[in-house]
């Protein structure tokens, strides 16, 4: 019996004596299956082959997997007075990653931005001791591994304490959220954004998709809620899903620019 994992996005699975049929995660028009078929490990066989990667980003640390494994997301961890918000996870969680995170006070919560990346957000909540994991109701039935911390929350806003914001956007899946971090930025503001809001290889804008690897763009209506959905939260930094893809200063005014910029380019 074994916790399955998917190699082409790092869901991990119930448990089970045989891989899983398929990955629905995968077979969703916003993600693929690998060209070569489906692929499977197991979170035991991952620690042997690979390891967390850690970053620096603007004061936070930034956790990853080496070699390359699934989609590529790092997490960030979020430190606040009362210990670390994890924001988004990764497939691996090695005992140097808890080691550095117990330097930032213990881990008190995770939240997660979209289904892409749940993956191992079970072996990540037993490693510090049952963490709630937060995740919007709206995409439940994504959740590959049901576990007892996980803490499916409604609406639109869900307050973390300590200054922090759950914000759904919707756009690249129906619960799509980012995380607002008050505090961030001597007082500025960090918007944390995943893919919902990509920030794009120059750093200056972020963009909009359905599926990023199928090129499916979003439409008018899902681009402006989430401009609606961020505007009253003032930020001076958005972090990306992908290692050092993030926009370091100016942040509100770039976005507003990019859904301008986008709108544009998908007018009529």
């Amino acid at each position: 019996m074994a916790h399955f994992l998917c190699v082409q996005c790092g869901a991990q699975f119930e448990e089970t004596a045989a891989p899983p049929p398929f990955c629905p995660v995968c077979e969703d028009v916003r993600q693929y299956v690998r060209w070569s078929g489906q692929e499977w490990t197991t979170f035991e066989a991952l620690r042997k082959t690979h390891r967390n990667a850690f970053t620096e980003e603007g004061g936070l640390t930034g956790i990853g997997v080496e070699p390359a494994f699934a989609i590529g997301q790092r997490a960030l961890a979020v430190p606040t007075s009362d210990g670390a918000v994890l924001w988004d996870c990764v497939s691996l969680v090695t005992e140097e990653a808890v080691e550095r995170i117990r330097r930032l006070g213990g881990l008190r919560a995770i939240a997660i931005s979209h289904p892409h990346y749940y993956s191992a957000l079970a072996e990540w909540s037993e490693a510090f001791h049952g963490a709630p994991v937060y995740l919007h109701e709206d995409d439940r039935q994504w959740v590959m591994r049901p576990h007892g911390s996980i803490r499916f929350w409604s609406g639109e806003t869900l307050k973390l304490g300590l200054g922090l914001t759950l914000i759904r956007t919707g756009g690249h899946f129906e619960g799509s959220t980012v995380l607002h971090h008050a505090s961030g930025a001597d007082g500025r503001g960090d918007l944390f954004v995943g893919d919902n809001l990509q920030v794009t290889q120059d750093r200056r804008f972020v963009s909009f998709m359905r599926s990023y690897p199928n090129y499916i763009p979003l439409n008018r209506t899902a681009v402006e809620r989430i401009g609606a959905g961020v505007a009253p939260y003032p930020y001076e930094r958005v972090f990306g899903a992908f290692a050092h893809r993030n926009i370091m200063q100016d942040g509100k005014a770039a976005v507003a620019r990019s859904i301008e910029r986008y709108l544009a380019a998908i007018r009529d």
